[in-house]
C-alpha cells in the first residue's frame, strides 16, 4: 500500500507547520467510503538510546476482528520532538510499514489524534490524507480541548470541544473504565467513526486494531533492546 501523495518529512519545524496546513486543506470530514472489509490498527515505539522507532500494523477481517497480516519497519528518528508536530518524526516509520502491506486496509485506526490536534491535523489526519484512506484517531488520552465525562456506562459519549468545534467524541467503551478519544482522520464522518470504533471494541478498554498494534511495536521494541545487552522498557 503506497501513498497517494508524496510525503515531506524532512523539513524545518516552520516547514512542517506549513505542510499541515496545506495538507489539512485536503481533508474530508464525512463519510467516504464503500463496504469495510479489512481494518487495520497501527501504533509506534520508541527506543530512547538508540533513537530508534518501532512502527508496527495488524489487520483484521471486519467485523470479525480475525487478524490476516501483521507488518513491521524500524527506522531512526531525524525529526526533533516538536509538539504538534508528533507525525513528522512518526510518519516516516508509519509510511514505511503501510508500504509493506500485502492487504490494503479499506480502514485505519491509528494509536493517536486526528482533528483534536492544536492545527487539527493530526497523526491520524495526516497519514489518512497521504493514503487517501479512510481513517480514525484512538487517544489514550487527551491532547487538546474540553469536555464532560460520559456517563459511566460502556457506549456512552461526550463532545470534545476545541476552538469552537466538535473535534472528537469522548467514548467510554467498559463500564466504569476511563474512556477513550475517538476523532476523524479522514474520510469517516464523526457520528460514523464512534460507531465503528465500537464494533472494533472486545470488552477492553482499547479497540482490539490498536491494543493489539500496541502491544506488537513493544515486543519489537524490548527484543531490539535485549539484543543490544541493555535494560528493556515498557
Amino acid at each position: 500500500m503506497n501513498p497517494q501523495l508524496k510525503p515531506r518529512w524532512h523539513l524545518t519545524p516552520r516547514e512542517a507547520i506549513r505542510e499541515q496546513e496545506r495538507l489539512r486543506a485536503r481533508l474530508v470530514l464525512e463519510d467516504q467510503f464503500k463496504e469495510i472489509r479489512l481494518v487495520a490498527g497501527a501504533d509506534l515505539a520508541f527506543d530512547p538510546d538508540t533513537e530508534t522507532a518501532f512502527a508496527g500494523v495488524i489487520v483484521y477481517r471486519f467485523p470479525a476482528l480475525e487478524e490476516i497480516e501483521r507488518r513491521s519497519a524500524r527506522l531512526k528518528l531525524q525529526f526533533p520532538y516538536v509538539p504538534g508536530l508528533l507525525s513528522f518524526r512518526e510518519g516516516p516509520a508509519l509510511t514505511a510499514v503501510f508500504a509493506r502491506l500485502r492487504n490494503a486496509p479499506d480502514l485505519i485506526l491509528i494509536d493517536g489524534h486526528g482533528r483534536a490536534h492544536p492545527r487539527l491535523f493530526g497523526i491520524a489526519c495526516h497519514m489518512g490524507v497521504l493514503f487517501d484512506k479512510p481513517t480514525i484517531g484512538c487517544g489514550k488520552s487527551l491532547l487538546v480541548g474540553e469536555h464532560d465525562m460520559p456517563a459511566t456506562r460502556a457506549g456512552s459519549t461526550a463532545p470534545l470541544w476545541y476552538q469552537g468545534e466538535r473535534v472528537g467524541e469522548v467514548l467510554r467503551t467498559r463500564d466504569g473504565v476511563k474512556p477513550i478519544y475517538v476523532t476523524v482522520g479522514h474520510r469517516v464522518a464523526l457520528a460514523t467513526a464512534v460507531e465503528l470504533i465500537k464494533r472494533c471494541c472486545d470488552g477492553y478498554r482499547i479497540p482490539k486494531p490498536t491494543r493489539e498494534a500496541d502491544h506488537y511495536v513493544g515486543v519489537l521494541r524490548r527484543e531490539h533492546q535485549r539484543k543490544a545487552g541493555r535494560k528493556t522498557t515498557d
